[in-house]
């Protein structure tokens, strides 16, 4: 909801009233995976490729980080004709997906000190 929140501020408000290259190349990259992940492992569960609705591992990060970073940094530049690689996009998958997860390790133990009372 916030990262749904935060793109439509970026793309309406914040991108056509200042220039600012992070703004208009890099701010969504950062915003793909808090808000794709959670969309990912539901499907994964609803697939039963995922046993529980825990907050994701560290490896499930990590490989769905990197098969995004080669998928949308590699193979479709070279295949898609109006998509560039951009390295600074990689790093921001993986700032926003460190961010994330950080926040969802964080979240999960506040619920299980919240529950134990």
């Amino acid at each position: 909801m916030a990262g749904s929140g935060a793109y439509a501020l970026n793309r309406f408000l914040l991108k056509p009233n200042f220039h600012s290259p992070f703004l208009h190349n890099w701010f969504n990259d950062l915003l793909l995976v808090p808000c794709a992940i959670p969309v990912v492992l539901w499907l994964f569960r609803i697939f039963d490729l995922r046993l529980s609705d825990d907050a994701p591992a560290a490896f499930d990060l990590i490989w769905i980080l990197t098969v995004w970073s080669l998928l949308f940094e590699w193979v479709g530049p070279r295949f898609v004709r109006s998509s560039v690689a951009d390295w600074r996009d990689v790093v921001m998958y993986w700032v926003g997906g460190v961010a994330a997860w950080l926040f969802w390790r964080w979240q999960s133990r506040r619920r299980a000190v919240y529950h134990e009372l």
